[in-house]
């Protein structure tokens, strides 16, 4: 019998999730390809291993000893992988990053040149994600890191199997229609008469800047409510409202926008996030030394006091 490493780690996240659709969404596969993919690891093994109860599908007492078992033999996958990378001089693997639009715009390509310099032997594809799936991706064993943010005041919830390094710190600025704001600075309740066009309260970015503004003594009218923020900075370019962008946003800005400085900054760190299991691969590292040479290159390194937000 001859076990597929890809199709163990689909019934390891069937057990963990529970239906095919969720198990097909955190491995970003089609649930069909899923489910042709665990009936072909039936057909491998000769037995029963899940049967459906409605939209669900549950293990039989043997799926759910190969899932254990899944567990372990990944887990050894992941350890030998690093035993090989620790014992070779010249380090030649390829990682899996989770990204979204302003980090893969704005340092990626500058992290990733200077990786191809020093150690062209690493490889990095990436894989764009809304931020607040990057974390689970990496638990899963989906991405072999990713980048997330937190916002001041408003930090992610954190799983302890998983440890991140801060690699930058971006203020957030107001970005206005051309004219919109005269003065050099302007400060969260002067923009509470404009309309706002922002993501949605379930998104991290969204709900970090109501809270923002909630704080400042005002609930934003929104207007335009858009997960991209290429999208957005393109609606505020054509005057229909006002928004926040990050430093590494500014990179998606249109013509026609005028950035200000906010007079008491909102912040947000960048971070990278990897499975604490996986802290001594030396592929992982000097990915990591890249992105945060790249991101201080560009004036982005921890900036004093916050280097952290509040509840790490």
């Amino acid at each position: 019998m001859e076990l597929s490493l890809q199709r163990l780690r689909m019934l390891r996240e069937l057990h963990r999730r529970g239906t095919i659709t969720a198990a097909a969404a955190s491995l970003h596969y089609t649930a069909s390809a899923v489910s042709q993919q665990l009936a072909q690891l039936e057909r491998d093994v000769g037995t029963k291993l899940f049967e459906r109860l409605g939209r669900r599908v549950q293990l039989t007492d043997l799926g759910v000893l190969l899932a254990d078992h899944a567990e372990e033999i990944l887990g050894s996958v992941e350890r030998a992988t690093l035993a090989l990378e620790e014992a070779q001089e010249a380090v030649s693997v390829r990682l899996t990053a989770g990204v979204w639009a302003s980090v893969a715009s704005g340092l990626v390509p500058a992290a990733l040149t200077l990786l191809a310099t020093d150690h062209p032997g690493i490889q990095v594809r990436t894989r764009e994600l809304a931020p607040e799936e990057t974390a689970g991706a990496v638990r899963d064993g989906t991405l072999d890191f990713s980048f997330i943010i937190d916002y001041s005041g408003y930090p992610m919830s954190w799983d302890p199997s998983l440890t991140r390094d801060v690699i930058a710190v971006e203020r957030l600025h107001a970005a206005v229609p051309a004219g919109a704001v005269p003065t050099p600075t302007v400060t969260l309740p002067e923009l509470a008469e404009h309309p706002w066009i922002l993501s949605g309260p379930r998104s991290h970015f969204g709900r970090a800047v109501r809270l923002a503004c909630q704080r400042s003594g005002f609930e934003p009218t929104i207007n335009h409510e858009v997960e991209e923020q290429s999208t957005a900075l393109a609606m505020v370019a054509a005057g229909l409202g006002v928004t926040l962008v990050s430093d590494l946003g500014l990179t998606l800005r249109p013509p026609g926008i005028d950035v200000v400085p906010l007079t008491e900054p909102v912040l947000r760190t960048v971070s990278i996030a990897y499975r604490t299991k996986a802290a001594r691969r030396p592929s992982l590292q000097l990915v990591i030394e890249a992105v945060r040479t790249a991101a201080a290159e560009k004036g982005l390194g921890a900036r004093s006091p916050v280097t952290a937000p509040e509840g790490w």
